[in-house]
């Protein structure tokens, strides 16, 4: 008997004792008048035991059938392991075509006493964030690095793009690191798919922000440092960039890590997807299901994508400002680029240049925005990465390193000196001295007194 049955059998024989109305008795157990009559009927009829539901005991109408229940349990410890509750529901109905709830497989699973993929916490206080209203108007950027192709294969980075108003991925780039070159696909991914974002929301990664206490001296009469090339491409491209203080500032993204390293994982091994190249291919279908599952209608319809640029492949470009040499060319570190004669076979020594390096390896030099000179990347595999400029001297004072200063790596060590200078005119410990009869080592006599003396 239940709680709520036990409270009946009292108040009915109060009731059937004439202590209580029929009404009084109905309104204490939350019922009508009616039903409170039939359990009065009931109880002369069976006692107690009339008093309960008519369906104890019996076996449910919508109960799993004994071959539906093996089937299943066979499915969670063999075809579908590792899926969590709710993955393997949609998989069970999908798939397999079995209308079973996420209860049920919860219930099944922990009567298997299989441990749940990712154990459940409490939840922390936090306060939460208003998405924004627009499409476009917040995008979430960060990675993962994860066993994506199983527990056997190696960590890889999953770089990826988040709208905030609406949960929608933009875009996913597998990558073996975190680098410049993977987050400027990523951007250029997200600008042609859907446009131009209002601004970018990540992490403090070097990619993105400057994290060093080095300072130029065009740096200090400007009062701040210069962007990195990824923020120059930003900053181009009239995007702006947030950078969060903690995981939690952008959990939104963090919790998509969470259901792509369940969900993404167990997809590509049911489709036995075990190289880049595949599961590039299979990214887009996965990003239009997430959407169809997981994706919620933005609080405003209008959005706020900007038209992206004619020139955006010159835009996603490293910039450094050269002076040309005298031969006519310019060079980045690895790199070096011939520039033809201007008008009227002109020259352009010591003309002051930008050099760009686009995504594909294209080396572009432009003077006052105008291209002059361009070289393409011939070799397979080329990776956009910053180039620094010619690397300073080593600053030393009392053989501690200034702030700020580099060293390359391949130079030699200073060579210490094994011969001693030998003293001599000039030298500290051995300077000059007057002789014996100079006026300087002579007392003055009283003769020599000044005038005026006593």
């Amino acid at each position: 008997m239940s709680s709520k049955e036990a409270r009946r059998p009292g108040l009915v024989q109060a009731a059937l004792a004439g202590k209580v109305t029929n009404a009084e008795g109905a309104r204490a157990l939350g019922l009508g008048v009616r039903q409170f009559r039939r359990l009065k009927a009931a109880y002369r009829r069976a006692g107690v035991e009339g008093l309960l539901h008519g369906n104890r005991g019996h076996r449910a109408p919508n109960r799993l059938s004994d071959a539906d229940r093996e089937r299943i349990m066979e499915l969670i410890t063999d075809k579908y392991a590792g899926l969590n509750d709710s993955h393997l529901t949609e998989k069970l109905r999908e798939l397999e075509e079995l209308a079973v709830s996420r209860e049920t497989v919860r219930r099944l699973r922990q009567a298997a006493g299989i441990a749940p993929v990712r154990r459940r916490r409490a939840p922390k206080h936090r306060r939460r964030r208003l998405r924004e209203a627009r499409r476009g108007a917040l995008v979430l950027v960060d990675a993962s690095e994860h066993h994506w192709f199983g527990e056997q294969a190696p960590r890889g980075n999953l770089l990826g793009a988040l709208d905030d108003a609406t949960g929608e991925i933009l875009a996913l780039q597998f990558r073996s690191d975190e680098d410049l070159h993977g987050y400027t696909q990523v951007l250029q991914r997200l600008i042609t798919a859907h446009g131009l974002p209002c601004s970018l929301y990540g992490d403090r990664l070097g990619v993105f922000v400057r994290n060093d206490d080095h300072w130029t001296l065009e740096e200090e009469l400007a009062g701040q440092q210069s962007p990195t090339q990824f923020g120059q491409m930003l900053a181009e491209l009239a995007i702006g960039y947030i950078a969060a203080h903690s995981p939690q500032a952008k959990g939104r993204i963090e919790r998509l890590w969470e259901t792509l390293q369940d969900r993404l994982v167990q997809e590509l091994r049911l489709r036995q997807i075990t190289t880049v190249a595949a599961a590039a291919a299979y990214l887009p279908e996965f990003i239009a299901d997430h959407k169809r599952r997981f994706a919620q209608p933005a609080r405003d319809t209008a959005s706020v994508w900007r038209r992206p640029p004619r020139d955006l492949d010159r835009i996603l470009a490293c910039r450094y400002s050269r002076v040309v040499a005298r031969d006519n060319t310019v060079t980045v570190p690895g790199r070096w680029i011939q520039i033809p004669p201007g008008p009227r076979r002109r020259s352009w020594h010591s003309c002051r240049v930008e050099v760009r390096e686009r995504l594909d390896g294209l080396l572009q030099v432009f003077h006052h925005d105008q291209l002059i000179a361009e070289q393409a990347w011939v070799q397979p595999g080329f990776i956009l990465v910053p180039r620094s400029s010619a690397t300073p001297r080593r600053r030393t004072q009392l053989g501690i390193d200034l702030p700020g200063s580099r060293q390359k790596p391949d130079r030699p060590a200073p060579r210490l000196k094994t011969r001693l200078r030998k003293p001599g005119i000039g030298h500290y410990t051995h300077r000059r001295k007057p002789k014996r009869d100079h006026p300087w080592n002579h007392e003055p006599g009283p003769e020599t007194a000044p005038a005026g003396g006593t």
